[in-house]
C-alpha cells in the first residue's frame, strides 16, 4: 500500500451494521491505516475471507502531516486521524466513506501528535503529543468541546500512546522517559494521578493495552519489552516475564477481544510475537509462517 514499515503504522476495524450494532454473520467493516505520505490516511472495506474491497475516496480535507494513528468512535460513526503536523487531530464523520472534517479544537494538542483514543462510551477524545502536557482530551459530540484541564500531575515527558480502560474509569498514557506510563482517575476529566507501579517498565512507554478484564499492559523499549500489571484502581504487583520475549523494542500491544491472548509489535524479526494470557503469560505462539517484512510498530484484534 506504499506505506513506509519506520513509521507509526496504526490499523483500526470498524465493524457495524446501519443501526450502530455489531452486524451479524462474517467480519464486515472498514480498515483505516495512518500513513506517511499523503493523503495520510486511507481506509478500504474489509470482508473476512474476502479481504480489501475498493479503496474509499479521500477526505475533501487531507491531515495535514504524517499520519500516526486511527481510531474509529464506539458506534463507527466517526473516524479520528492523529498527525504530525497542525492541527495535529482530524476528526470526519464517517458512513462507508468520509464526510466533511469537523473544526478544528478550540485548544489545539501542542506538539507533533502520536496516540489517539476514543472514550468507550463515545464522549470524550484523548490525543497524546510530544509537546508538554503530553495530553490533551477533548469533550466529543460530533465535534470537539472545550479541553478539558491538564493532569494537575503530567506525563513525565513524549506521550505516545493514550487508551481509556474498558469501563471507562481510568486513562492511562504511554511517555518517553521515567516512570514511561502514567495512569489517572477519569470522569468527565483527569484525577489524581495513580502512584507508579513498584516495578516500572525498563525504558520508553510505545504503546498501552488493557485487557477486557483487569489487567494493563505497556509495550516498550528495553529487555523484557512488554509489561503488565494487574489494575484495581492502581497497579499491582508485575506479572512475570514471559518466558520467551519479544526479540527487540516493543512497539505495540493489543489483547484479544476475549482477552485470552496478548499481542506484541516490536522492531526485530519475528516483528510480532504472541501469548496466551490468563493473569500471566503462557507459552508463545509459534511464528506465523509468512513474517511482516519489517518493524512492527502497531498489532490489533478484529473484533470478536
Amino acid at each position: 500500500m506504499g506505506i513506509k514499515s519506520n513509521r507509526t503504522i496504526a490499523s483500526y476495524f470498524n465493524r457495524f451494521g446501519a443501526s450502530g450494532t455489531l452486524a451479524p454473520g462474517p467480519y464486515v467493516g472498514d480498515i483505516a491505516v495512518a500513513h506517511d505520505n499523503s493523503p495520510y490516511v486511507s481506509v478500504y472495506p474489509w470482508t473476512s475471507g474476502t479481504g480489501f474491497g475498493t479503496k474509499y475516496s479521500d477526505p475533501s480535507t487531507l491531515p495535514t502531516g504524517t499520519g500516526r494513528f486511527t481510531a474509529f468512535s464506539p458506534d463507527g460513526a466517526d473516524l479520528a486521524v492523529s498527525h504530525s503536523t497542525s492541527p495535529y487531530i482530524s476528526v470526519y464523520p464517517w458512513s462507508s466513506g468520509f464526510g466533511t472534517k469537523y473544526a478544528d479544537p478550540s485548544t489545539l494538542p501542542t506538539g507533533n501528535a502520536q496516540g489517539v483514543a476514543f472514550s468507550p462510551d463515545g464522549a470524550d477524545l484523548a490525543v497524546s503529543h510530544y509537546t508538554s502536557p503530553y495530553v490533551s482530551v477533548y469533550p466529543w459530540s460530533s465535534g470537539f468541546g472545550t479541553k478539558y484541564s491538564n493532569p494537575s500531575t503530567l506525563p513525565a515527558s513524549q506521550g505516545m500512546g493514550v487508551a481509556f480502560s474498558p469501563d471507562g474509569a481510568d486513562i492511562a498514557v504511554a511517555h518517553n522517559t521515567s516512570p514511561y506510563v502514567s495512569v489517572y482517575p477519569w470522569s468527565s476529566g483527569f484525577g489524581t494521578k495513580y502512584a507508579d507501579p513498584s516495578t516500572l517498565p525498563t525504558g520508553t512507554g510505545r504503546k498501552i493495552a488493557w485487557s477486557p478484564g483487569a489487567d494493563l499492559a505497556v509495550a516498550h523499549y528495553t529487555s523484557p519489552y512488554v509489561s503488565v500489571y494487574p489494575w484495581s484502581s492502581g497497579f499491582g504487583t508485575k506479572y512475570a516475564d514471559p518466558s520467551t520475549t519479544p526479540t527487540d523494542n516493543g512497539r505495540g500491544a493489543a489483547f484479544s477481544p476475549d482477552g485470552a491472548d496478548l499481542a506484541v509489535a516490536h522492531t526485530t524479526s519475528p516483528y510480532i510475537t504472541v501469548y496466551p494470557w490468563s493473569s500471566g503469560f503462557g507459552t508463545k505462539y509459534s511464528d506465523p509462517s509468512t513474517l511482516p517484512p519489517h518493524t512492527g510498530i502497531g498489532v490489533a484484534f478484529s473484533p470478536a
